[in-house]
This record gives structure tokens, C-alpha cells and sequence, in this order.
């Protein structure tokens, strides 16, 4: 009886929450918010919770996340459109070790496993590129804590030097949306408020206006250095 109510009342709990966030005053899209995230937020790809992540033994050992930056630069980034012939189709982390190729939710799925493995402080997100690659992309990659600071990472990149950034570095390049925390805990940035009170974000830029974004650049990105944690 419990369940039967519950189904019956999501559509309107869904609602007022999505009032809520729109009513929200945002001040800093980066702020996590106190209410969970529904798994389908994050993506058509999102078939599975998180905790389906973890199912089953790697093939790949890494010790450090330098070990993680290394593997993912022999990776290559493939669209869902290409590899699957679906729009949004997240892989498992065994299948993504075996295929090495993947869109974003694919890199970043395997790394923040990984570094989970190894007791880092990693969060997964979800989020938009600011400009967007292209309308209303999404885009996901690892926020992490180290020595006090914290830190962003994008796995699909394999310069160093860019793929791994202090997040005050990136703040203004980044919307985060929703987070998935190292003990699989789903939750809102005040990111998606923002985005809902400005959907003209979701617009890409022109290509005479600069680049646009992650998922349209990060092929040919080679590997560098950095000081910053790991190396």
C-alpha cells in the first residue's frame, strides 16, 4: 500500500521539488543542496544505482591517481551515437576496461570507481560546460579532496596540467547539477537551480565564438604535468 501511494504521489512531489529549486535564490551554483537526487536526473543512462558501479572484480590495478591518468590515456573518447546507437548509454566499468573507448559518463565512471578503491574523497558529477559542446549537454567528471583542498578532474582529458585543476580554477567553467558522494549518496548542486532560472546556458556558442566545450575537444588533448596532487 505504501509503495502503490508513493508512485502515485511522486509525480507531484517531483513537481513542487522542481518549484522549489526554480524558486531557489542561488548565490553559488557549487553549493550542495540537503535533498536527494532521483537517479533518472542523472541521464537516460542512469538505468542502474550507483552501487551497480562497483559490482564485479577489475581487471585494471592502479595504486595511485596517477595510475588512473595513465590507463584513461590510452582510452578513447567515442559517443554513445557511434558505440552503442543509443543518445545516452552509460557503460559498466568492466565493459568500459575491455572496450577502452567512451563519452564522458564512461571515463568518469571508471576513475571515480577507481579512486574510490583507493580512499579518495570522490564525488561524481554531473553537470554542464560553460559554453555547452552542444543544447542542453550534459558533461561528467570527478571533484575530489586532497590535503585540505579540493579538486577537479576531467578523465576524458589527458593533459595533466588541465585534467586536474584546483576547482577555484574552474568555478566559472563548470555548472554542477547533481553528485553522486563516495558512499553512493545522490544529491543536488544549487547548479541545477541556476540552470533552470537561466536556460539560456543550455545554448552552445557559435563557432565563431571560441570553443564549445568538453565533449567536442578532449580527442586530441595531449598529456603535460602539474604540481597539483598525484604527481
Amino acid at each position: 500500500m505504501g509503495r502503490a501511494v508513493a508512485a502515485l504521489t511522486a509525480p507531484f512531489r517531483r513537481a513542487a521539488q522542481q518549484l522549489r529549486l526554480r524558486l531557489f535564490p542561488v548565490r553559488d551554483p557549487w553549493v550542495r543542496l540537503p535533498y536527494e537526487a532521483p537517479l533518472g536526473m542523472f541521464g537516460d543512462g542512469a538505468r542502474h544505482g550507483f552501487e551497480w558501479v562497483f559490482e564485479g572484480e577489475s581487471e585494471v590495478a592502479v595504486a595511485t591517481l596517477d595510475d588512473v591518468i595513465d590507463w584513461l590515456a590510452g582510452c578513447r573518447y567515442e559517443t554513445d551515437t557511434t558505440l552503442f546507437h543509443e543518445t545516452d548509454y552509460w557503460q559498466h566499468p568492466r565493459t568500459f576496461e575491455q572496450l577502452r573507448r567512451g563519452d564522458c559518463e564512461d571515463f568518469a565512471l571508471w576513475a571515480w570507481r577507481k579512486m574510490i578503491e583507493l580512499r579518495i574523497d570522490a564525488e561524481l558529477v554531473i553537470g554542464r560546460r560553460v559554453p555547452p559542446g552542444s543544447e542542453n549537454s550534459r558533461h561528467a567528471w570527478i571533484i575530489f579532496r586532497h590535503a585540505g583542498d579540493e579538486f577537479l578532474f576531467e578523465p576524458v582529458i589527458q593533459d595533466r596540467s588541465v585534467a586536474v585543476r584546483h576547482v577555484t580554477a574552474v568555478r566559472t567553467e563548470y555548472i554542477p547539477e547533481f553528485g553522486v558522494s563516495r558512499e553512493r549518496r545522490r544529491f543536488f548542486f544549487a547548479g541545477y537551480a541556476y540552470f533552470l532560472q537561466n536556460r539560456q546556458l543550455g545554448r552552445p556558442r557559435s563557432a565563431s565564438g571560441g570553443p564549445v566545450g568538453v565533449r567536442a575537444g578532449v580527442a586530441g588533448a595531449a598529456r603535460g604535468s602539474s604540481s597539483g596532487p598525484g604527481r
